[in-house]
């Protein structure tokens, strides 16, 4: 698989991504990078999320300016490394309080299904028939969630609420950048409670050392969506251009600066 492919909108910056996959043509992607906002270092400059010390004007600021680039009202969860689901309607749009999830799916247009990372990984989903549309937050708790049921498997069962007709064959899912595998070190705890999940998840973890490991945690979302039935997956293969940590003037990183901002993924329905 190639590394990640540059938008050439010019309205977008130059290292924003653009998923390669072959969505229909109303369903439009992107992740941001750290280049298109107005925020000072260590945020600098298109930080997206108000929780984590910069200034609120300029993150209300920069999340304008998303929504100009989108051409689409970008929804923001607050989101809690957990694997709720929630549908949004034009209702959301100008919702006061963001709901609290890590998943979320719309039907309609203009409205963005939009996950903020800075290091988990962002999944965005789609219909082959461009009628649907989902993003969620998968960090490694999120990811492995709870009775063999996390944030993946929440966002296509609520996709499979919102469209009954639908079947696994019928979903594109594109994998954003995240921590990449060599960069990621979790503890034993990790990789004992994802082998509980099934053994094809340790293919994820190589040993670190003193009771630590590396973990994929693209190669762990793919293995969950492979169990799922969904085989039309793109986007994030682990490779060094999709780390987060270590391409540090493209992307924010929690692990490797701990003051970071966010970056945000986004996808929407256009008529």
């Amino acid at each position: 698989m190639t590394a990640p492919q540059m938008s050439e909108m010019k309205t977008w910056p130059k290292t924003w991504c653009v998923p390669q996959w072959p969505a229909a043509a109303n369903v439009k992607a992107v992740c941001t990078s750290r280049a298109g906002g107005v925020s000072i270092s260590p945020y600098d400059a298109l930080n997206l999320g108000l929780h984590v010390g910069d200034r609120a004007q300029d993150v209300l600021t920069n999340r304008s300016l998303l929504g100009d680039y989108l051409g689409a009202q970008p929804v923001f969860m607050e989101q809690v490394h957990g694997w709720s689901t929630l549908e949004l309607t034009q209702s959301h749009r100008q919702a006061g309080v963001p709901p609290r999830a890590d998943a979320c799916l719309t039907r309609e247009t203009g409205v963005a299904c939009t996950v903020m990372v800075a290091d988990c990984l962002p999944v965005l989903m789609c219909s082959g028939d461009g009628q649907l549309v989902a993003a969620a937050h998968a960090g490694w708790r999120g990811l492995l969630g709870q009775d063999g049921v996390g944030v993946l498997e929440s966002t296509v069962e609520g996709l499979r609420h919102a469209a009954p007709g639908y079947t696994h064959k019928d979903w594109l899912v594109w994998l954003g950048p995240c921590i990449g595998p060599s960069a990621f070190e979790v503890g034993g705890e990790v990789r004992d409670a994802y082998a509980q999940s099934g053994e094809s998840a340790l293919k994820a973890f190589a040993p670190l050392g003193g009771g630590k490991w590396l973990a994929d945690l693209a190669y762990l979302a793919r293995d969950r969506l492979g169990r799922l039935g969904i085989e039309q997956i793109y986007g994030n293969d682990g490779s060094p251009a999709w780390c987060t940590f270590s391409n540090p003037e493209r992307y924010f990183s929690h692990r490797r600066d701990r003051v970071s901002g966010r970056l945000a993924a986004a996808i929407w329905r256009v008529a």
